[in-house]
């Protein structure tokens, strides 16, 4: 029998492709709020007996958390058989270390939290940075889809003689395996950061890549302070108009305004956004199924 695909509060052109290539049932359901805020939920599809993929993006998670904490229980009271998550951006991934006594290593229990009601997990290249796998913190089985070979493949369709730029040393790994795809070289910044705002890069040698289209990569724009200030250096060296990519659009207060003022940018449909031009459903669908299957 076909799964069950539940729009919670996420991309519609996203959840359309997802159940086309799943073949799925769009799940229905009421949501609203009493006036006290608490939330009212309904689940108006028959669940039974049926594997249910809850489609919620937990991109701004904490107004989304509780609700998808709802659905997923009700869904289980309703007899479902398997109950996933799909979740391309995976929030509370920064926190992974107590630098400071006292502090909330959030990563831990947002993923005790979600570990507790959901059975699989799909997302998109969250961000590891402290943990080598999302085993270390998530007891359920989960699987990251790779955007590499996405960006990879949009950069061979759209750009010519590019040059791939990580933003810094904890990008290269990433970045190579992107231009490796992409059939493309590669250069990585030095970077110190002295606060959200104040960014200092130092670029490579770039004299034998004048011809080339300078692509920044990275896998989040949130301030974007390190790629404007690393496109004014690339503008003084008379580089080709840069083109900025991410996988996680966050792009914090006017940061896409300036962006694309003075350069391209593209992302994935992680986070909807005016950016998105990388298509993620197609890996999304397979890593879905492959849960479905076992």
């Amino acid at each position: 029998m076909n799964p069950v695909l539940i729009n919670l509060v996420s991309d519609p052109k996203l959840e359309a492709r997802l159940q086309d290539k799943l073949q799925a049932e769009q799940g229905k359901i009421e949501l609203r709020r009493f006036p006290d805020e608490e939330t009212y939920l309904r689940v108006l599809s028959d669940c039974s007996d049926r594997d249910v993929v809850i489609l919620c993006n937990l991109y701004q998670p904490d107004n989304k958390l509780l609700r998808l904490i709802l659905l997923a229980d009700t869904l289980r009271e309703m007899g479902a058989n398997k109950v996933g998550l799909v979740t391309p951006y995976l929030a509370y991934m920064r926190q992974d270390k107590r630098f400071h006594d006292g502090e909330c290593v959030s990563s831990r229990p947002f993923a005790k939290l979600i570990s507790q009601h959901l059975d699989f997990m799909v997302t998109v290249d969250p961000h590891l940075h402290r943990y080598n796998s999302l085993d270390e913190i998530y007891s359920i089985p989960s699987t990251l889809v790779h955007a590499a070979p996405l960006i990879a493949d949009w950069i061979q369709q759209h750009i010519k003689k590019p040059l791939l730029i990580g933003p810094d040393s904890e990008s290269e790994q990433w970045v190579s395996e992107v231009a490796k795809l992409a059939g493309a070289p590669f250069q990585v910044l030095s970077k110190i950061r002295r606060g959200d705002y104040d960014v200092e890069v130092t670029l490579p040698e770039i004299e034998r890549w004048r011809d080339h289209t300078p692509v920044l990569v990275d896998d989040i724009i949130s301030s974007g302070r390190t790629m404007l200030e690393t496109i004014a250096h690339l503008d003084q060296a008379g580089m080709p108009k840069t083109t900025c990519i991410a996988v996680h659009g966050i792009f914090a207060g006017d940061a896409y305004d300036r962006l694309k003022a003075v350069s391209d940018v593209a992302t994935t449909g992680c986070i909807i956004h005016p950016s998105n031009q990388i298509e993620i459903s197609e890996a999304v669908a397979k890593a879905i199924q492959k849960h479905l299957t076992e």
